[in-house]
């Protein structure tokens, strides 16, 4: 099982950051990051541990980028990582994400784990 973090509220600096100092060391970590990197992103240039960072367009997921979300979310699978961030600029969507990741198709992959607000 995948355990996944949504990360939401605050700047994407913000969020990039409490991905970065929630990594799992002893595993593989992926973060799907809605918006594109500023030039101080946490992420880019992080070696140990290794975390695949995967951007979607800027919009909310569950309302414009529902098919984006799943196709992101499906690859992601092929190799799933130990540890999966999911980072929303806020939370007003939030309860519709956690639906989505608890649909049927992902309920032997996915867990739900603590969240990180960024307020």
């Amino acid at each position: 099982m995948i355990r996944v973090t949504l990360v939401f509220g605050g700047n994407a600096a913000l969020r990039e950051r409490a991905i970065a100092a929630h990594l799992d060391p002893h595993g593989e970590n992926a973060a799907i990051i809605e918006g594109l990197a500023g030039g101080d992103s946490a992420l880019e240039f992080l070696a140990v541990p290794p975390v695949q960072v995967t951007r979607v367009a800027p919009g909310c997921p569950c309302c414009i980028g529902n098919l984006t979300m799943r196709v992101t979310l499906n690859r992601l699978l092929r190799r799933p990582p130990a540890h999966l961030f999911v980072s929303l600029a806020d939370a007003t969507h939030k309860e519709q994400l956690k639906s989505f990741l608890q649909e049927t198709q992902y309920q032997n992959h996915l867990i739900l784990g603590p969240e990180l607000d960024c307020q």
